[in-house]
């Protein structure tokens, strides 16, 4: 059980045989041949620096990323960001990986109502399409814990699902806005476009690629899927070829994985409507998990190539 979390944690506090979830190791040499690391420790509630100086043999060894670790040490102040300087670590297999790995501040329940409500104003043959696909038991289980991704944006347990409501809210919206736009067509390919990720990632005890992540990918898996229940469902043939336009082409570009582009008015919203979720969300990940106490954030953002400006009202949970 922890008794501190990430999000707690403040200058001077000691860390005694305290449980994280270790990332990022990476060894380096002082100017005298001295070894030591830098890593990343997570918990639910965010993450933290760590530095481990003249680290011996024996915990050297031991460190990866992706390993439950249990941490001594004092949490200090460097460079206007909080820092674990660690004294000793010792892997663990005793220990509840609900309290390592993050998860969506809103609650599994209630998403998976409000996803629900949206299959039902659905009209047919898309209802019956999507909720044959997303609300059988056992993959809804799935689907409501999975991360959407495994950093920059949504990298949480209910990640996934949360990005899928966002984004079904703006495109119920842009629906109304936007004419000729096919309402259904749209909505479905937001709730089932990254549905391959339930088999695309592991998440037991980090965020990582499964066999099929890597050999398949989660755009593929979910063309797949929706093929198979079509099929059964006797689905009507152009809708289904719109549709998986729309799986296909959601990343919007040959470079970034996608086999076809947008060519669609659907397709087109479906990928914007992606990009900008998965976009603010990193600026708001990226801030919650810099640590830094200034109007700007220490390390600059991989997503968006730069340090990043804190809104004077942002609040770490």
């Amino acid at each position: 059980m922890k008794s501190i979390y990430v999000n707690q944690a403040k200058p001077g506090d000691e860390l005694i045989n305290e449980v994280f979830l270790m990332s990022d190791v990476v060894r380096r040499k002082t100017r005298d041949g001295r070894p030591f690391i830098l890593c990343t420790l997570r918990d639910r509630s965010g993450q933290i620096n760590g530095v481990f100086w003249d680290i011996p043999d024996y915990i050297d060894s031991i460190l990866r990323p992706g390993i439950a670790i249990l941490i001594s040490g004092q949490i200090n102040n460097y460079k206007n960001a909080l820092q674990v300087n660690i004294t000793d670590a010792n892997i663990t297999d005793n220990v509840d990986v609900s309290e390592l790995l993050p998860a969506s501040h809103r609650p599994i329940d209630e998403m998976t109502t409000e996803l629900r409500e949206i299959i039902e104003g659905l009209n047919q043959p898309w209802k019956e399409l999507v909720s044959t696909l997303l609300l059988d038991p056992a993959f809804l289980v799935q689907y409501a814990n999975a991360p959407a991704a495994r950093i920059m944006h949504h990298a949480y347990i209910g990640g996934l699902l949360e990005h899928t409501l966002t984004m079904a809210k703006i495109a119920d919206y842009l629906s109304t806005i936007y004419p000729y736009v096919n309402r259904d067509l749209l909505l479905s390919g937001v709730l089932l476009h990254d549905m391959g990720k339930t088999k695309e990632y592991a998440f037991d005890d980090e965020f990582g690629f499964t066999e099929d992540g890597r050999l398949v990918g989660h755009i593929v898996r979910a063309t797949i899927l929706i093929e198979t229940a079509a099929a059964e469902l006797d689905f009507p043939e152009e809708d289904l070829r719109n549709l998986i336009h729309l799986i296909l082409s959601h990343h919007g570009t040959h470079e970034w994985g996608s086999p076809v582009v947008p060519k669609t008015l659907e397709a087109i919203l479906l990928h914007q409507i992606d990009l900008l979720d998965s976009r603010i969300q990193g600026f708001y990940d990226h801030l919650a998990n810099d640590g830094g106490e200034g109007s700007w954030t220490n390390k600059s953002s991989p997503m968006h190539g730069t340090e990043l400006k804190i809104p004077p009202e942002f609040e770490l949970d």
